[in-house]
């Protein structure tokens, strides 16, 4: 691994582990054993860090959604794989949802992009959603202000349950994601077909 990628990797780590303002450039020299110079030949600031982290989480959450497209949204198991492993992402960058506010502060420019992010996500979920209905797994009676809202639910449990579960759910790493994931699916229980209805209650309600 080289040094730039390292010094990706142990960020990224301290900052989930510590928090982004309690972590300097100078901790994450320390902690890989290099002078703060050859830290500072790669990323002159930490905010350059975090560009790039921000970058790679978005990187990867493209990759969920083409998977998601590639196969079909023909079933609740495809909706529910596609949560959890978004889920898994978010856990792996969970710094950046728990300090976003901060981190918006000091890096404005992100907040642009995560506006744009946020608008196109909001065409794929929708398109998600229609497609369901086509394949009768939504119910195809649902009102427009209802799918609309949906849409911002998802979003608001997707961007904000890893502060939940540090402030209350306090849950380890497999189990809050587990967790979560369902949670979130919860809120399609009652767009459902009555056979998807049942269908859910075998395969998700314990």
């Amino acid at each position: 691994m080289k040094t730039k990628e390292k010094i990706l990797s142990k960020a990224l780590e301290l900052f989930n582990e510590k928090g982004y303002n309690t972590i300097t450039t100078r901790h994450i020299a320390a902690e890989l054993n290099i002078s703060a110079g050859n830290l500072h030949y790669h990323f002159r600031h930490s905010e350059d860090i975090i560009k790039i982290l921000f970058s790679a989480l978005t990187l990867e959450m493209d990759e969920q959604m083409k998977k998601m497209k590639k196969n079909g949204y023909k079933t609740l198991e495809d909706l529910y794989q596609f949560t959890f492993s978004t889920f898994e992402v978010f856990y792996s960058y969970r710094f950046i949802f728990m300090n976003f506010v901060d981190i918006l502060k000091k890096i404005p420019e992100l907040e642009t992009r995560y506006e744009a992010i946020n608008a196109g996500r909001k065409e794929e979920f929708q398109e998600i959603f229609s497609d369901f209905q086509k394949n009768n797994i939504l119910r195809d009676d649902i009102p427009d202000f209802i799918m609309d809202s949906l849409t911002a639910q998802v979003f608001m449990i997707a961007d904000n349950w890893l502060t939940h579960n540090r402030l209350i759910s306090k849950l380890r790493k497999k189990e809050a994601i587990k967790h979560y994931a369902l949670l979130q699916m919860n809120l399609f229980y009652p767009l459902l077909t009555t056979e998807q209805q049942s269908i859910y209650r075998q395969q998700y309600i314990r």
